[in-house]
């Protein structure tokens, strides 16, 4: 029952945003309107809550206002319900199920996995995964929005993108425990992400199912050629793709081998690629059909839904910016160049534009602006040491190999398609837009995802120009088979992996604060990836691991060396000065600083203990 309230609310949500696609395109199938249905409903998760917490901060008000502004859209939407039709479903759900029920199983085994007392992960939400726990919690714990950062003291901007956090912490304010919460809308967007993936390829591919499904699986199960350097010597050297600790086809950093699975190192640990992606997909399926098919109708659902995407996946919006502008170019030069015309593409730009400002400039700009090593000049994206050319054949594979001959033998609107990815592609390769480089692979995958569109149709054409059926098969096999191999390898090391995150002392920590500490609570801890205060309880700390505030742009020294300072020469002014209410001594601690713990045990109450966890109480509780 204590879940009932969460899943509750995800139906009714559910409920609005399917009404939404059936009204927004009545005459298609179910197959196109059950995942831009999901994509809807999470838009719809992500701006109504946040707008009235803007208000009546990010508590239990505000997402009844949400939900009853959801019962009346729906209500709308549902208004007008035209005659069903199956559409392509069979096909649609025989390409998306297997992959959209595999990586429900990844998350269930990948997001605190109860086992033996404590919680476990697999090898991709070892390092993410605590940073996003930290987010959704401590949104619904604190309660104030737009919410301040909780991994740096004084850090009031927030150096992510909180709107993909947000979504989940709708389900902790209603109730639900924090796997569930996380959960819930993430199995919705994997929907949206699979089903839209493969719609926008079917709609581009002139409604042929076979071309799509190869363009699907080139993009979610594709890979390079990773899977040779396993080859050779003894036995222990390809089994340790599935023992050693991210050595897989698609992420061997030893071998510059850089360009990952989609899956297992994007959409399950990523929670701002995954639900950046829900929505830029079906954005993408719009604007095709609005740029070439001319369904102008659709510049507004189209402006709406981009409009989602600043605070949800920076990466993502600009990736819909650069393609917008090319295809844009398309309608111009392939229709008639009027007024009238045009009138649709400045709304979907006005509106686009009203809606995403002031989430750019009220938050991303200020970040970026204040932050460290974002927008900079750097050529060939992670490429360290190989020449060009040969780095993205071994990295991406066969659809890298396949692009130059599928481009002059494509059609004029195929390339025009294309011509959106090639300029990510220049964009990307000359400027990061973060301080790790390699994170310029959010918009180096929309690419990806077009070449894969284009590729497909090419490879479907030679192979049905063959006169003999069954070469065609074995050779569309062969080459699937080497196009695809190494992905294959990483997901069933994804499947296998497991890795404790959180053990038993360290959860009893969590659930001691998350009940007895306020929720603005300010704790002293070391800066281990791994900390339960500020994961499992959402409470501040005075400053996280590295792996998270330095590639957030964070300007975190003066926390750092607080830290050192705090531990190993504390003093009662010292602890004023960064208003410390709590300090935590582990395990991390002990080892990773010389801890004057004789001060604090002379002057502080011990608050909580527990094994190798003291808690130190500073200030009175108020």
């Amino acid at each position: 029952m204590q879940c009932f309230p969460s899943f509750a609310c995800l139906a009714l949500f559910l409920w609005a945003g399917f009404g939404l696609a059936r009204r927004l395109l009545p005459r298609e199938g179910v197959d196109v309107q059950l995942p831009l249905g999901c994509s809807f409903s999470l838009a719809l998760l992500e701006v109504l809550p946040a707008l009235a917490a803007l208000t009546l901060g990010f508590r239990l008000p505000a997402v009844l206002i949400a939900s009853a502004a959801v019962l009346y859209i729906g209500c709308w939407a549902w208004w007008i319900q035209p005659a069903w039709h199956k559409g392509a479903l069979r096909p649609f759900l025989c390409c998306t199920l297997p992959l959209w029920l595999f990586s429900i199983g990844l998350l269930f085994t990948h997001e605190l996995y109860w086992k033996n007392g404590a919680y476990y992960t697999g090898q991709s939400g070892y390092g993410d995964l605590p940073m996003h726990l930290a987010f959704i919690k401590s949104i619904a714990v604190q309660g104030s929005f737009p919410p301040e950062y909780p991994l740096l003291a004084g850090q009031t901007l927030f150096g992510y993108p909180f709107l993909c956090e947000s979504v989940s912490s709708v389900f902790l304010v209603l109730g639900a425990g924090l796997k569930t919460a996380c959960m819930l809308p993430q199995i919705v967007a994997l929907f949206a992400v699979f089903g839209m993936g493969w719609q926008l390829a079917r709609r581009i591919l002139g409604s042929h199912v076979g071309k799509a499904c190869l363009a699907y699986v080139l993009f979610f199960l594709g890979s390079g050629f990773g899977f040779v350097y396993f080859f050779g010597g003894d036995a222990g050297n390809f089994t340790r793709i599935f023992t050693a600790f991210y050595e897989t086809p698609t992420n061997y950093v030893e071998e510059n081998v850089r360009w990952v699975n989609p899956i297992a190192d994007l959409l399950i640990p990523q929670r701002a690629t995954l639900f950046g992606w829900a929505a830029l997909f079906a954005c993408l399926y719009l604007l095709y059909r609005f740029a070439f098919e001319r369904e102008h109708r659709l510049w507004a659902p189209l402006a709406l839904l981009a409009g989602t995407l600043p605070l949800v996946h920076t990466h993502s919006l600009l990736a819909l910016v650069l393609i917008s502008a090319v295809w844009l170019m398309y309608a111009v030069f392939s229709g008639p160049r009027t007024v009238k015309a045009l009138l649709p593409w400045c709304g979907y730009a006005g509106l686009a534009g009203v809606l995403c400002l002031p989430q750019l400039f009220g938050v991303i700009f200020r970040q970026t602006s204040t932050g460290h090593n974002f927008l900079r000049f750097h050529f060939n994206w992670a490429n360290d040491g190989d020449p060009y050319l040969w780095f993205y054949i071994k990295n991406i594979g066969l659809v890298y190999l396949l692009l130059i001959p599928a481009f002059l033998l494509a059609s004029k609107a195929l390339r025009w398609m294309y011509g959106g990815g090639l300029l990510i592609l220049l964009v990307s390769e000359f400027i990061l837009f973060q301080p790790n480089p390699y994170d310029n692979n959010k918009l180096l995958f929309v690419w990806h995802l077009l070449g894969c569109i284009l590729a497909a149709d090419f490879l479907w054409e030679f192979l049905a120009g063959l006169r003999s059926r069954r070469a065609a098969a074995l050779l569309g096999s062969c080459l699937v088979f080497l196009g695809t191999f190494g992905s294959i390898l990483t997901l069933g090391r994804e499947a296998v992996s497991q890795y404790q995150q959180f053990d038993e002392t360290g959860i009893a920590v969590a659930a001691f604060v998350d009940e007895n500490a306020s929720a603005d609570a300010l704790f002293l801890t070391g800066t281990q990836h791994l900390n339960p205060v500020v994961s499992l309880a959402g409470r501040d700390i005075v400053c996280g691991s590295s792996l998270y505030v330095y590639y957030h742009g964070m300007d975190y020294a003066a926390q750092l060396q607080a830290v050192k300072e705090l531990y190993e020469a504390p003093s009662e002014a010292l602890l004023a000065q960064w208003g410390i209410d709590y300090v935590m001594i582990s395990g991390w601690e002990r080892s990773d600083y010389t801890v004057d713990e004789a001060f604090y045990a002379q002057y502080y109450p011990v608050w909580y203990q527990n094994g190798s966890y003291t808690i130190y109480q500073i200030t009175e509780a108020s």
